[in-house]
Parts: structure tokens; sequence; C-alpha cells
């Protein structure tokens, strides 16, 4: 499923996935058929994707939504695309000893492969929850950020959906519960962005996305079917969780984009909240 990063021959596409479960609806056909001769597709987790773009090592990804704002003037935004949620999302959870409002001046371990999720954190416990916590970093596919002492910890992706993740620690919140119920919005967890490519291509690589985003919508029975043991779920759960999470990037997604940066910026994550320019555009 897809390549490693700079086995692209000269003048290919190169386009980010997502190794969690939530990118592969938007990238089914690709995934599941083969990409085109012209694109290249590179898998990590979201930092890993994050870095390869600023560094110009990939072209496109599913980038964290917060990279956006740290990268205005040289990302654009593919339209209409989107890993969000309108409510639970299941997969970006904060486990905590204590109620999330007592956790100032305490410990809160935050994983190394998450951006957005990490800020959208940051703007729940300090605007929803009023606290100012401590915060350290941790590799969730192997560190257990409890045993080193955390009084809280955020979990993201495929990890978080485990149904034996830390039951010593039952207080759980969901984030895109959270900030629905904060600010009455959508998340947009992860936009496609690019960094690279001509116009051309990426109208080209907009297009394909559509198309793989629908065959994704049509066959996700089947595909939930072929892909469970991959993902580690049940054909069920995964099905589920899929039908439960957002890939269009529409109005009130984007509403719910711009108060995210707008709070972010509230909270000094980032200088100022910027204008979304879009691929195309």
């Amino acid at each position: 499923m897809g390549g490693s990063e700079g086995d692209g021959g000269e003048g290919r596409l190169r386009l980010g996935h997502i190794t969690y479960s939530n990118c592969f609806p938007v990238h089914a056909r690709l995934m599941d058929r083969g990409a085109p001769p012209w694109l290249q597709v590179v898998e990590g987790v979201p930092s890993y994707l994050n870095g390869l773009l600023d560094r110009g090592r990939i072209d496109v990804a599913p980038c964290s939504s917060i990279e956006f704002a740290r990268h205005t003037a040289g990302y654009r935004v593919l339209p209409d695309l989107v890993i969000g949620s309108r409510g639970a999302v299941r997969s970006i959870l904060l486990l905590t000893r204590v109620p999330p409002e007592e956790l100032s001046a305490r410990t809160v371990a935050m994983p190394t492969a998450s951006a957005t999720s990490v800020v959208l954190l940051k703007v729940l416990l300090k605007l929803r929850w009023g606290a100012t916590p401590r915060f350290t970093w941790f590799d969730q596919a192997r560190d257990d950020p409890f045993a080193a002492g955390a009084d809280a910890a955020l979990f993201i992706g495929d990890v978080a959906l485990r149904p034996g993740l830390h039951p010593g620690v039952p207080t759980r919140f969901d984030l895109g519960a959270e900030w629905m119920e904060h600010t009455g919005l959508p998340f947009a967890f992860a936009v496609w962005q690019a960094g690279g490519g001509t116009d051309a291509q990426l109208g080209r690589l907009h297009a394909e996305l559509l198309e793989s985003r629908a065959y994704g919508l049509e066959h996700r029975a089947a595909l939930a079917d072929r892909y469970a043991g991959h993902f580690g779920f049940t054909p069920e759960f995964l099905d589920r969780y899929w039908a439960d999470l957002s890939y269009e990037l529409d109005g009130p997604m984007l509403r719910g984009l711009a108060k995210f940066y707008e709070l972010a910026a509230q909270i000094g994550e980032i200088e100022a909240p910027p204008e979304i320019r879009f691929a195309g555009g």
C-alpha cells in the first residue's frame, strides 16, 4: 500500500497518506486499486507527513490543520476535502486521573504523532476547563505516560480506538464532542494541503481524490470488510467509524476551522488566524 519517501521518478506528484484508518476513505481507490503512474504515495503518521511537506519532500498531504496556519505563505488547501468530525470522533481522547478543571500545575502528556489535536487540547484546557498544566511528550506507539507519572494523556488515531487503552484510567474525554459542545461547530483535524505541484497537477489530483472519496463511500462496507484486519478492527467497527467521520470541507466545517484558528491565536499557538487560500483559487 503506497511507496516510501523519495522513490518517485521525476515529474510524479508526491502525495502523503496518513497510516491511520481515518484517512483511508478519501484515499480508498488509490489504496485499494493502486495509484496512477503520475502519483507517488508516501505513508506516515501526521507529524511525519507535516515535516515532509515542510521540507518539500512531498507535494500534497492531508496534513494537520494547524500546519496551514503555520505555513500560510507557502501552502494552499485543496477544496472540499477534510478529515473531520461533527461531534464525537472517538479517535482523539484525553485520558485523565482527575477532572480536567483540576489539571493546573499537573502533568499532561502529549503524543509526538500529533499536531492539531495537541493544539485543540490546549485550547480546551485553557478556554473550556480553565486549566494550565505542564506538558510533556511521549511516543504513543511505545511509551506509557501514566507509568512515567503523567496525570493525563492525549491519544490519537487508531491507538485511541483500541478497547484496552489504559483501563485503569476510566475518565476520558472525546475532543470532537468537547469541541462541538464548546463552540457548536464541527472540527477539521486535517485538510489536504499543497506545498508543491503545478496548478494543472493539483487540479488533476483534486479530481482524482474526489473520485476516490466517492469510491470509498460507495464501497465503504466492502472496504471495511477487506481492510479490517490491516487496521486491527472488526469490519463492523471500522464501517461505523468511517460513517461517523466527515470528509467534506463544507461551510460549517470551514467555520469550525476558522474558529479553531481564532482560538489557537488567542492562546498564543499561532500569531494570527490565517486566511484560507485554496489551490486553483
